[in-house]
């Protein structure tokens, strides 16, 4: 079951921001295991080729490359050279993504704009230029990584993230609908409060200087009493992204541990 023979998987922000496993190299790690050909892309092009390495260690194939998601043209060339080298699209995972601390009155236009940017401009562009080659193939699956920022308040001051991974949900559904008839499901993964190289960079931003108290309160805020990690997103991904998924579309998979079902 879930496998992706012979699929070709276009992961945007398939690295990781240190050493370890994140969202989108944990993804694209599981999506080579299952069979498919992955072509990653990365902000840091180093942290794609440690992702790609690890691939091709297990005897798998990946091709990685640098890609500004935010940049119209980085993404069209890669979605090019992606079909170009492989001749098709099966699956578009959008990761890319990053949370900056704030609100509206202390948040600055910049910071603002470059979060809309980063978390929900870039999953616009990928998709606008995969979407006509999933409409010709007639088939594929696009997942976007949103995130429970986006369904509720979970503790942190992140207005822009939180509005952006809350967009995000709706740019899914929304699209959904409107390719269901050609064949294209679009889906998001929404990963909770997880335990993943990206968790270094937040103690450093809210931790206010107690990092063992940081991680003791996401704990305890779960219901199951501990912190997923990258393999729990991965999973639903992997589902949505193989054959068994085929009748959903235009949803998402909150990835948890309970905690919005337990968040007023």
């Amino acid at each position: 079951m879930l496998k992706l023979t012979d699929k070709v998987a276009l992961i945007m922000g398939c690295g990781a921001v240190a050493q370890g496993w994140g969202n989108g190299r944990t993804m694209a790690v599981l999506m080579a295991r299952q069979g498919a050909r992955i072509f990653g892309t990365d902000l840091n092009l180093a942290n794609a080729e440690e992702t790609r390495k690890l691939i091709q260690e297990e005897g798998s194939h990946a091709h990685v490359v640098q890609c500004d998601s935010t940049k119209a043209h980085d993404v069209e060339r890669v979605v090019n050279e992606c079909f170009e080298r492989y001749g098709r699209i099966d699956i578009l995972v959008n990761n890319v993504g990053l949370s900056q601390p704030g609100g509206p009155v202390d948040m600055t236009e910049e910071v603002w704009d470059a979060q809309i940017q980063v978390n929900l401009k870039g999953a616009y562009l990928a998709c606008k230029h995969v979407l006509p080659i999933m409409r010709k193939q007639g088939a594929g699956s696009v997942i976007n990584v949103s995130s429970v920022a986006g369904l509720r308040y979970v503790g942190k001051p992140q207005v822009a993230y939180a509005a952006a991974k809350a967009a995000l949900i709706q740019f899914t559904k929304t699209t959904a609908v409107i390719h269901a008839a050609e064949g294209i499901r679009l889906n998001c993964v929404v990963p909770g409060l997880m335990h993943t190289p990206l968790l270094d960079n937040l103690v450093q931003k809210y931790a206010q200087g107690d990092p063992e108290g940081f991680l003791a309160r996401r704990n305890n805020q779960i219901p199951m009493k501990y912190m997923g990690d990258a393999w729990d997103t991965a999973h639903a991904a992997l589902f949505l992204a193989a054959d068994e998924s085929r009748y959903v579309t235009g949803t998402e998979i909150v990835v948890d541990g309970g905690l919005i079902a337990s968040t007023p």
